[in-house]
């Protein structure tokens, strides 16, 4: 048998609910994951697990002292995924359903227990402690819909009101009494003011009439004062003019002596300054005359031996010049010689090392080409006419035999430029080989 097998994956928001064979007696729950599932022999469901939020109204209900009124509360609410119990609950409460049909479901239970809650209490404890009121709800809600595996997140008492104006009338009254509260708070207020003022206004005539008279008796204090100070002051003034008198006769005195000084150093300074000028003619006539002399003296005598010294020098350059020059043509032919001379010996000694055999290779290596150079006016040649005196070969074999005869006359002529016999080592080296 053979089944098609795949692979469902769920997200972090929802759970998978697979039943079926290969699960025992219980169905495997997967959130957010992935599982492999023959769909032909397993079942897969999927349930979310989104938070969901419940808006609850409840209309006309009569509280505990008769009164109705009609509340609004917020709850957010969602399937737990990370238990397990919860899961499993849920699975079995909600499976195959939508999350619609989910909601639906569970603001039935919590518009059921907040109408319970508001059938227990009276309208000033739903409205003044709501916090109260939304503990209960919470705490009933959550103990239901854990059974159904839905956690309850929070819930908020939104909004109170009523149709026959209970509200409206208890906002009356508290309003009244604040009305009345503040007049009252008004009056206390106005008159603590008046208090305050009249307290304030005896302080400050008793700080005006401390004032004045601190004034006056500064006033007396300050006339006291003035006079004895206006007496010491004529006295001083009386005092100083006299003085004056004195130390202006004095300075007089004084000014006078003063001039006969200066007259004394007038003298002495004019007496200083024909002395200076003196000087100054002499070292004038020093500068204008003996130091130009003496200065043009020297110079003269810079110039006549800078000249006598540059003569020497040119003298003693070109000397050193011509001996350099000599110099370096000598050792410029000692070396072009020995060059000579080396290259001389190293071919004197090539020669030696190779004497015969390198003739014999030479030859080897020119009877073809001389063969050629023999051979080739022949094979220019258009036509030939052959005269015989009957004596040897007549025809084609004959010009061969000029040419080979050419050929065989090379060696004799190396023997005798050389002092080789090319047959002879020619014989040798067939020999050897």
């Amino acid at each position: 048998m053979c089944f098609d097998i795949g692979v469902v994956v769920c997200g972090p928001n929802e759970a998978l609910v697979i039943s079926g064979m290969f699960q025992g007696n219980k169905p495997s729950y997967i959130t957010g994951g992935r599982a492999i599932v023959c769909p032909c022999i397993q079942t897969v469901q999927r349930i979310t697990l989104n938070t969901m939020t419940l808006s609850i109204l409840t209309e006309r209900v009569y509280t505990s002292l008769g009164v109705p009124i009609s509340v609004i509360g917020t709850a957010q609410v969602k399937i737990n995924g990370s238990s397990s119990d919860m899961l499993e609950s849920a699975a079995e409460q909600f499976g195959g359903k939508t999350e619609i049909e989910i909601k639906e479901i569970c603001l039935a239970t919590l518009e059921g227990h907040q109408r319970a809650i508001m059938g227990n209490m009276s309208v000033e404890e739903i409205y003044r402690d709501r916090k109260t009121f939304s503990e209960k709800v919470f705490e009933v809600a959550s103990q239901d819909l854990y059974n159904m595996g839905i956690m309850v997140i929070s819930y908020t008492l939104k909004d109170v009101k009523d149709d026959v104006g209970y509200l409206a009338s208890l906002g009356q009254a508290r309003t009244a009494q604040v009305k009345r509260d503040a007049l009252i708070g008004e009056a206390e207020a106005r008159k603590d003011s008046t208090i305050a003022e009249a307290r304030a206004e005896e302080q400050r005539m008793e700080a005006k009439l401390k004032n004045d008279t601190e004034i006056a008796r500064a006033k007396r204090d300050y006339e006291l004062k003035k006079a004895v100070y206006d007496t010491e002051v004529n006295t001083a003034k009386a005092e100083a003019e006299m003085a004056y008198s004195l130390q202006a006769a004095k300075v007089q005195c004084r000014i006078k002596e003063e001039e006969m000084q200066v007259k004394v150093v007038e003298r002495q300074q004019n007496i200083a300054i024909q002395e200076q000028e003196i000087l100054r003619k002499e070292k004038e006539l020093d500068s204008k005359v003996r130091k130009p002399a003496e200065a043009e003296k020297y110079r003269l005598e810079r110039i006549a031996e800078a000249d006598k010294q540059k003569i020497v020098l040119e003298a003693e350059a070109e000397a050193e010049a011509k001996a350099l020059k000599g110099e370096a043509e000598a050792y410029a032919i000692e070396v072009k010689a020995k060059a000579e001379a080396e290259q001389m010996a190293k071919k004197a000694d090539a020669w030696k090392e190779y004497k015969e055999a390198a003739l014999v290779d030479m030859m080897l290596q020119m009877m073809p080409k001389i063969a050629a150079e023999v051979s080739g006016p022949i094979s220019q040649t258009n036509k030939i006419t052959m005269v015989s005196n009957g004596d040897g070969p007549v025809g084609a074999s004959r010009i061969t035999q000029e040419v080979l005869d050419i050929m065989g006359s090379l060696p004799d002529t190396v023997e005798k430029m050389t002092g080789v016999n090319i047959t002879e080592k020619l014989a040798r080296t067939v020999n050897r080989r």
